[in-house]
């Protein structure tokens, strides 16, 4: 059974379509990278997944579990949706971290507040191990004082990523994650990355590195227009295309 299944997802804004028809599996331990052109959906859906945007059909499930069924509203309570995006973790193009936090705070301050939210009180130095244990295993183990500010593009990007897995989640979702930074600290991001692929993370990954999706990725999915135009190994959808418009695509990028 696979880890995530998404079958026939939609997403319309007004009378705009931005998904149509997105299915596709993932199992434990697999990396997806998700490629294509600026305003093809790749964000959109990363969004659907993590519920920051309610598709307007299709389902979700997790662990043969259905945590979105556009047809059952009893699975569309925020309550429950706000339960259910813990199954996720999201770590954007911009950081999002808070900068009157240091980069151990902003690792554990969720961690804290889901403590509190379900009864138990947090045991705060047990978080903060495990906090700078994350910081330590992205090569940040001296920068957990620091604040924001202090830090880097890619150290930022890396406390993002650390925050993200403080929360356990089954699925680590990126959002073209080196999309800010400059080629150099674009490699100390994707060096992580590709850590967590060898430790058979599961992943989700919207980028815009072709060599990288083709190296890290088990399945790469071509998106256009809001759909899926191709999917499949990175050996065929990135190495030898069958679509045209693949083709097209990839065309752009030194292979």
């Amino acid at each position: 059974m696979a880890l995530l299944e998404v079958e026939n997802i939609e997403k319309h804004f007004g009378r705009t379509r931005v998904l149509e028809n997105i299915s596709f599996q993932l199992d434990q331990g697999q990396a997806l990278a998700i490629i294509g052109s600026s305003g093809s959906g790749k964000t959109t859906l990363l969004r659907c997944l993590n519920f920051l945007e309610k598709p307007d059909s299709g389902i979700i499930r997790v662990q043969g579990k259905p945590l979105f069924d556009a047809n059952d509203p009893a699975t569309q309570r925020e309550a429950e949706i706000r339960r259910k995006r813990l199954h996720f973790g999201m770590v954007f193009q911009s950081f999002n971290l808070f900068p009157q936090y240091t980069a151990l705070q902003n690792v554990t301050l969720a961690p804290e507040l889901l403590a509190k939210e379900q009864g138990s009180g947090p045991d705060k130095a047990a978080i903060a191990e495990e906090g700078r244990r994350l910081l330590a295993q992205m090569g940040l183990a001296d920068r957990a004082d620091h604040y924001p500010h202090q830090l880097s593009g890619g150290q930022q990007q890396r406390v993002a990523i650390a925050r993200a897995l403080a929360m356990h989640p089954d699925i680590l979702c990126f959002d073209e994650p080196t999309s800010a930074l400059d080629p150099e600290l674009t490699g100390e991001v994707l060096k992580v990355i590709r850590s967590l692929a060898d430790q058979n993370t599961t992943m989700v990954i919207v980028t815009h590195e072709m060599a990288f999706a083709r190296d890290v990725a088990d399945q790469v999915i071509f998106m256009d227009g809001g759909v899926i135009v191709e999917q499949g190994p990175p050996e065929q959808v990135i190495c030898n295309p069958k679509e045209e418009r693949t083709r097209q695509f990839l065309s752009r990028y030194a292979r």
